[in-house]
């Protein structure tokens, strides 16, 4: 009997110890996917967060939209020492931005990049729009056309407009008349760009000045590369040659400089470019889509500063953003005819069905959207004897590609 007990006693004791292995796996299981479970809230808080606290527009309802699955993205960065809500930026502010006073710069959109995004996961290609193309400005859908004028304008005419008719019908409330302008000056802005390209627009997200000062920090910083050193006391860009990393203040001034560059505003466009490719590149190589600390610190810069359309998905934007980087974007600065005058200001002579034209073969229907970006050839700056000055008549060859952004690199700019 004895012996039998110990015979059963040993039976029951070998599983107990085949069972603890068994019960650490399901433990760790269990807190395996608490934290997956936690993860993917904090995930989806996050972007409710940033969805619900990011400036929206209706200025895209009722828009025609792209076909096939492509997707066109208008940038616009708007020249505009204000906050949102029509405040003053803080002096201290403006001081680190080497922007001067918040009643200048009005609210020109300096900055007009197309990004279209092919629905196949082709090559992504950027249009940059000199902001002084001469066009037909729209006044937004339902109201009367500008007429010609530099194709910058259309925001902040639209945007007055919009506001004097309110302040004629009693509204005195500031914010009021600032948010209605504003969303009068987008739907302008929007649809002018719309006109002049012949190509629908699906989303747009606009920056102000201190919004290139946020982005940059929220990222760590912004890499670059310059051919030659320069230094300007109106941007209050100073930086040696060759590539570099630069901070917030540090970006604004090489995005804001013209004076020095020998093609003063179509230079300051590929630089434009060079920002944007090098702040994707960031995104990426930084970890910043994986990083909750980082993405929560960029999430919050874009609450400050960025304004989308309503309902756009900014969670996937954001997941397909990390595919735009390390060459992925092919970037082609408009061409221009001439430069020439009108009422006493500079301006950019252009064929708008040549640009119509180059759009529709670049991204229309008609065209993969796997085709090579455009040959690398000549672009306005570089063409001989070209002045930017008043009255220069010098053409300007068609489209230009920027330095190409080739192995995870970024292009260098003058």
């Amino acid at each position: 009997m004895s012996a039998h007990r110990r015979k059963t006693s040993h039976a029951v004791r070998r599983p107990r110890r085949q069972r603890r292995p068994r019960r650490i796996a399901r433990t760790l299981l269990v807190a395996a996917c608490a934290l997956a479970v936690m993860a993917a809230a904090g995930a989806w808080y996050a972007y409710r967060d940033l969805a619900g606290s990011i400036g929206s527009s209706k200025a895209l309802q009722g828009a025609e939209k792209s076909k096939y699955g492509d997707t066109n993205i208008l940038l616009m960065g708007l020249d505009s020492r204000r906050d949102q809500n029509g405040e003053e930026l803080p002096e201290e502010v403006l001081d680190k931005l080497h922007a001067g006073s918040s009643d200048i710069g009005g609210y020109n959109a300096n900055t007009l990049i197309l990004l279209h995004v092919p629905g196949d996961g082709g090559q992504a290609k950027a249009f940059s729009v000199p902001r002084d193309d001469f066009v037909e400005v729209s006044g937004g859908p339902g109201t009367p056309g500008k007429g010609k004028d530099k194709i910058k304008k259309a925001y902040g005419l639209a945007k007055a407009e919009e506001e004097e008719r309110l302040s004629a019908r009693g509204v005195t409330d500031r914010r009021q008349l600032e948010r209605e302008g504003r969303e009068a000056g987008r739907k302008a802005q929007i649809e002018t760009v719309r006109n002049f390209l012949g190509v629908p627009i699906d989303h747009f997200a606009e920056l102000n000045l201190a919004g290139f000062y946020h982005l940059a920090d929220a990222l760590g910083g912004v890499p670059v590369c310059l051919k030659k050193p320069v230094r300007d006391k109106y941007s209050g860009a100073d930086f040696p040659a060759g590539r570099q990393t630069l901070n917030g203040q540090q970006s604004l001034a090489f995005v804001r400089q013209r004076h020095g560059l020998d093609m003063g505003d179509l230079d300051r466009t590929k630089r434009q470019q060079a920002f944007l490719a090098g702040a994707t590149q960031k995104l990426n190589s930084a970890g910043t889509f994986t990083d909750p600390v980082k993405l929560m610190k960029l999430i919050d810069a874009a609450k400050q500063d960025v304004v989308t359309d309503e309902g756009w998905d900014l969670l996937s934007f954001v997941k397909q953003a990390k595919n735009l980087s390390g060459g992925k974007v092919a970037f082609t600065t408009l061409p221009v005819e001439r430069f020439g005058r009108n009422h006493g200001e500079d301006i950019n002579v252009v064929d708008d069905m040549k640009i119509k034209r180059l759009i529709a073969e670049q991204i229309g229907p008609g065209t993969s959207a796997s085709t090579s970006a455009p040959s690398p050839g000549a672009s306005p700056s570089d063409a001989p004897g070209a002045s930017p000055g008043p009255g220069g008549a010098a053409p300007a060859p068609a489209a230009s590609g920027s330095p190409a952004i080739d192995g995870g690199g970024i292009p260098c700019v003058d």
